[in-house]
């Protein structure tokens, strides 16, 4: 699933970031997304659900719609 499937306050392991994303691999994987992480989805932006904020790390992390599509997450149980 994508980690904009997640439901607020869900936790999710990130499995793969996209690699076709042009440029935002690198800049996710940057800001410090990688594969075996675990995410929480923290806040959904009230404006057509963007910017969505993220637990990364004891780090919260703001994503336009186009980064959080390009995490491929599973739910953690």
């Amino acid at each position: 699933m994508k980690l904009t499937e997640l439901k607020k306050g869900e936790i999710a392991r990130i499995v793969s970031i996209a690699p076709e994303a042009a440029g935002m691999e690198a800049k996710l994987r940057e800001v410090g997304f990688a594969e075996g992480d675990e995410v929480e989805l923290a806040h959904v932006g009230p404006i057509g659900g963007t910017p969505l904020c993220v637990r990364l790390n004891k780090t919260l992390i703001a994503l336009r719609l186009d980064e959080a599509v390009a995490i491929e997450v599973e739910t953690v149980t």
